[in-house]
């Protein structure tokens, strides 16, 4: 049997507390020499010691206690037992510990029948007899008696238990904690704060002054344990007499968790306190500070307080019904303000109130930043933090999501006062705080990634119940599918909406935006920004990818207002593509390559001018349609049926223009069109496209025109391939003919997308700057909507077969969503 968890158990119980029934024999504490600091009532010694020794948790942790001890009670798990037995831990003097085991008999040693490994020999001490046991390179001390064994560390422990005067001289808080230990578990582990004066150095709260023992006098657990989970469940109680962290919910009821909705999913660690009845708070915590009347607040209202960890930093939440006092005092307090995704954020004064209100719940904390969502106040000394909690709880990416939250979930109960929970990194953070250093952790094998560590206290009379777990987490995957992988903040506003385009070196997606000053940016998908390159005008469609000299390096190629450019990897204007176009005016590149084999062909139109270039610059000659009858108002399009090119052109009188491959009709649209602004699609070989009614017009091959109604406003969107159909209509989207309907909002016309042999469907509210992404049958994908404000682009960035997209966050940054 190993003596390592009760380490991580004392530090983290610090934020708990605990519950158990059953009668047990109290024989066994016949032998205690004085009171302990920690003791461990095991009801079957060899079934408790398999299932330390199975259990893949505790075989990561490593604790060092004092001279050794740990090795020395390690040599115990060679004790064969099926009976209970009591291992009690001491500290003897400022430096040094014993431990005392008493079992009932009988008993035997795994190794007896080996002289090898068990020697013995006979040891006198004050006149009384002692067998002196070595167990593989360590040793104890052992008496026989009538029903017992008793063995200890220390020979001089040993004859103090034996001869113990003292019996039945402990506080009546133990007492009640130990008959009330579930005798069906493996073990009950009673933790004394008042006698565990070596671990004074490892305080709970943010001042030097708070220790271990003012949290509270006893506490106790039950002890399960499989393979990945470890569960303590039990009870805490403490004297009425001495001001005590967990008496400050005395009298309290416990309450549903709520701000786990807000949190952040990235959140490392999160405590919360509810708070049922603030008069009864404010009695308890003038008690607890010895204050001579309550302490007057504006927080009244406040009925959960939360402290987290996001990236190592600190926020703090409260959860009101009521602002009525709360707004009127943060305002006195207010310097400055900023917009975040359209929320405010103030810049705080002063910001040492929620230390002085809230102690002793919350210490050291200096808000220098706060904002408001729903219900909830957000307090921060780092704006980014505030930042990261907005962000997410726009686009429902919070806490609750979380497989971090989700484990815990499984074994928390629904209410409770105190609330912890912890990942890998938070638990290591908090550790620091509480004396790790002295603890002599090595994090790297102690901390799993794969764990959750959480526990709660919930009050119950005069005592109070807790659940502690440590347990294997469930996959990322399973619990979130959607996550923010890369956030970039420009120094100007957004112009463009972000694209992806092909890093012709690895073959993974790289972004590029332009910004209100033309200021074009090339991003890798790390987030560094490979060059920015200022342009005479803003780009007019999207930048489209070529491979001029087809050795398969790629070039960016698009129009601004008036120019046509296109542009190398490193940023370089590629000869002769820098061409100018007098009187500005320009529409989208259109990028034409019949055959696929990168003869392309650039299509610039400029009001009724239309020119097309070759893959040298040149004006193709056989092309005849250099004027339109009408300006052109979209990109023209190259569309393929079967073996036939048909390039669509529409015009602002309403002409839909099919042209073969040298600009001559192919097919003649006889019927003038109030064009919607919705782009022409093929769908089941039909060119289809709407007008301003909501009326579908499909022309066929010949030039033949069905029209259905589809009662659409004029604001309709549609999108199409020639086997799937989309529309939105309001907020109604159909897909394929699967209907959805969304929140009410204004919203984007549909994007589709074809990745990875799957088609993805695209709308953004942009009015609640919500998007939303659906597959081919119209079902959502996981964690959707996420904010963005306007478009997405939509890839495979990094080539390991899951989605990402890319989209304006803000007005000058933009945020990368992977979707598993």
């Amino acid at each position: 049997m190993s003596y390592r968890l009760p380490f991580l158990l004392i530090i983290i119980s610090l934020l708990l507390g605990c519950e158990q029934k059953k009668e047990a024999s109290e024989s066994l504490l016949d032998y205690l020499p004085f009171e302990p600091s920690i003791l461990i009532k095991i009801n079957n010694v060899s079934e408790f010691s398999n299932a330390w020794e199975k259990n893949s948790l505790l075989k990561i942790s490593k604790f060092t206690l004092p001279d050794s001890l740990a090795f020395r009670i390690s040599s115990l798990k060679e004790i064969q037992s099926e009976e209970k037995a009591l291992l009690s831990i001491y500290q003897t003097d400022s430096l040094s510990t014993a431990f005392v085991l008493t079992l009932e008999r009988p008993f035997s040693f795994k190794s007896q029948d080996s002289s090898s490994n068990v020697k013995k020999e006979s040891v006198l001490f004050k006149g009384s007899t002692y067998e002196k046991i070595e167990l593989k390179n360590s040793f104890v001390y052992m008496a026989k008696m009538k029903d017992h064994v008793v063995l200890s560390s220390q020979l001089s422990v040993l004859d103090l238990a034996i001869k113990n005067t003292k019996k039945g001289s402990l506080p009546e808080t133990f007492y009640k904690l130990y008959g009330s230990s579930n005798s069906e578990k493996p073990a009950s582990i009673y933790m004394n704060m008042a006698q565990a004066h070596w671990l004074k150095n490892y305080s709970l709260k943010q001042n030097d002054s708070t220790t271990l023992d003012s949290f509270t006098d006893w506490l106790t657990f039950d002890f399960i344990s499989s393979e990945d989970f470890i569960h303590l469940h039990g009870i805490s109680m403490a004297q009425d007499s001495t001001p005590k962290t967990i008496n400050l919910f005395q009298h309290s009821k416990p309450l549903p968790l709520t701000n786990s909705n807000t949190a952040p999913f990235n959140t490392e660690a999160f405590v919360s306190f509810s708070i049922e009845n603030h008069n009864t708070f404010s009695k308890n915590q003038q008690e607890y500070l010895e204050l001579s009347a309550p302490k007057e607040t504006p927080f009244n209202s406040v009925d959960e307080v939360s402290m987290l960890l996001l990236g190592g930093k600190k926020a703090v939440f409260l959860n009101t019904l009521g602002t009525e006092e709360i707004n009127p005092f943060l305002e006195s307090l207010r310097r400055n303000e900023t917009n975040y995704q359209g929320h405010e954020v103030y810049f705080l004064t002063e910001g040492a109130f929620l230390t002085t209100y809230f102690d002793p719940l919350i210490k050291n904390f200096n808000a220098k930043y706060y904002a408001v969502l729903e219900n909830t106040y957000m307090f921060s000394e780092e704006l980014e933090v505030i930042k990261e909690v907005i962000k997410d709880k726009t686009s429902g990416n919070t806490l609750d999501k979380n497989a971090l939250f989700k484990t815990a979930n499984t074994v928390l109960a629904d209410e409770s006062n105190i609330v912890f929970i912890a990942n890998n990194k938070g638990i290591r953070e908090l550790l620091k705080d509480f004396g790790s250093n002295q603890l002599n952790l090595d994090f790297k094998e102690l901390i799993n990634a794969d764990y959750v560590y959480a526990g709660q206290l919930i009050t119950d009379k005069d005592f109070y119940h807790t659940n502690f777990i440590i347990q294997k987490k469930v996959t990322e995957e399973t619990s979130l599918s959607t996550s923010i992988v890369l956030r970039v903040e420009l120094e100007s506003d957004l112009a463009t909406n972000p694209q992806f385009v092909i890093n012709h070196r690895n073959s993974e997606k790289e972004i590029v935006v332009q910004d209100i000053d033309n200021n074009l940016y090339l991003i890798s998908n790390k987030g560094r920004v490979i060059w920015k390159k200022t342009l005479n005008g803003r780009i007019q469609g999207k930048i489209s990818q070529v491979d001029l000299y087809k050795n398969n390096r790629l070039q960016l190629a698009f129009t601004t207002n008036n120019e046509f450019l296109i542009l190398d990897r490193n940023g370089k204007e590629v000869e002769p593509f820098n061409m100018k176009f007098p009187g500005g005016n320009l529409n989208g590149l259109a990028v034409f390559d019949y055959e696929g084999k990168k003869n392309y062909r650039f299509v610039i139109t400029q009001g009724k001018k239309v020119t097309m270039l070759n893959s040298k610059g040149k004006v193709v000659n056989g092309f005849k349609y250099e004027k339109a009858e009408s300006p052109v108002i979209m990109v023209p399009k190259h569309l393929r049926i079967g073996r036939k090119d048909y390039l669509v052109f529409m015009l602002e009188d309403g002409s839909l223009k099919i042209l073969n491959r040298t600009g001559r009709t192919r097919v003649n649209v006889k019927e003038k069109i109030d064009f919607s602004g919705n782009e022409v699609y093929l769908f089941k070989d039909n060119f289809i496209t709407t007008d301003k009614k909501g009326t579908l017009y499909a022309v066929d091959s010949k030039g033949k025109i069905t029209k259905s109604g589809l009662n659409l406003n004029p604001d309709h969107g549609i999108v199409s391939t020639n086997r799937t159909f989309v529309s939105n209509n309001e907020n109604i989207l159909k897909i394929r003919g699967h209907e959805v309907t969304l929140e009410l909002g204004v919203y984007s016309r549909p994007q589709l997308f074809y990745v990875n042999n799957k088609i993805y469907i695209s709308v953004t509210d942009i009015q609640s700057q919500k998007i939303y992404l659906f597959d081919s049958n119209a079902k959502s994908i996981s964690d959707f909507p996420v904010f963005g404000n306007y478009e997405i682009d939509l890839g495979d960035m990094d080539n390991d077969r899951k989605i990402e997209i890319v989209t304006k966050e803000q007005d000058n940054a933009l945020v990368v969503y992977k979707v598993n």
